[in-house]
C-alpha cells in the first residue's frame, strides 16, 4: 500500500512537471491551472491503472501449479469507469498439488485447497479445503478440522473449470 500511495505521488508530480514543461515550451501562454490539472489526471490515471493490472498482478506472483479456476468482475461506485469497463475484484486459485483423490464406494473423491483473493484497500487472502465428488459433482467445503460442512454443499456444472481440473 506504500509502495501504490508512493507511486500516485511520483505520478502526479510527472505529469504536472509535463504540464510546466508546456507551459515553459509556449512562453506561458498556457494557463497556469493547467499544471495542478495535469498532476491530478496522471495521479487519477495511474490509479485506474493499478485497479485494472491488480488481477494480472496477482496472478503473475501465484506458483505455477495454481490455476484461476473463477473470477469476480464488477463495478464499484466510488470508482465510476468500473461501470462502464467492469474490473476484476475477486478469484479464486485451485492449488493443483493440493489435489488427493480417492475411490469411496462407488464415487470418486477429491480433496483440495481453493484460495480466494479479493481486491480490498489491503489484499485480502482466504483458504478453505474443499471436497468434491466426481461422480455426482458435488462441492462441499471442510472447515478447519476438516469436517464437512454439510448446509454449504453445492452441485457444480461437469462444463466448470473446477470440475474438468480436480476430477481430470
Amino acid at each position: 500500500m506504500l509502495w501504490t500511495l508512493l507511486a500516485i505521488v511520483v505520478a502526479g508530480l510527472g505529469a504536472a512537471g509535463i504540464a510546466l514543461l508546456l507551459r515553459k515550451l509556449t512562453r506561458n501562454k498556457l494557463p497556469k491551472w493547467i499544471v495542478p490539472l495535469f498532476g491530478g489526471l496522471g495521479m487519477l490515471g495511474y490509479q485506474v491503472f493499478y485497479e485494472y493490472s491488480w488481477f494480472e498482478h496477482q496472478q503473475a506472483r501465484q506458483p505455477a501449479e495454481s490455476v484461476v479456476v473463477a473470477t469476480e468482475a464488477g463495478h464499484v461506485f466510488w470508482r465510476p469507469w468500473s461501470y462502464f469497463v467492469p474490473m476484476v475484484t475477486a478469484f479464486t486459485v485451485l492449488d493443483s498439488k493440493s489435489v488427493v483423490r480417492e475411490q469411496v464406494a462407488d464415487a470418486q473423491v477429491a480433496e483440495f485447497m481453493l484460495y480466494r483473493f479479493e481486491k480490498q484497500h489491503i489484499d485480502h487472502v482466504a483458504h478453505q479445503a474443499h471436497l468434491l465428488n466426481c461422480t455426482t459433482a458435488e462441492l462441499l467445503p471442510l472447515d478447519a478440522q476438516k469436517q464437512p460442512q454439510l448446509a454449504q454443499l453445492k452441485r457444480i456444472g461437469k462444463d466448470d473449470l473446477l470440475y474438468r481440473q480436480v476430477c481430470r
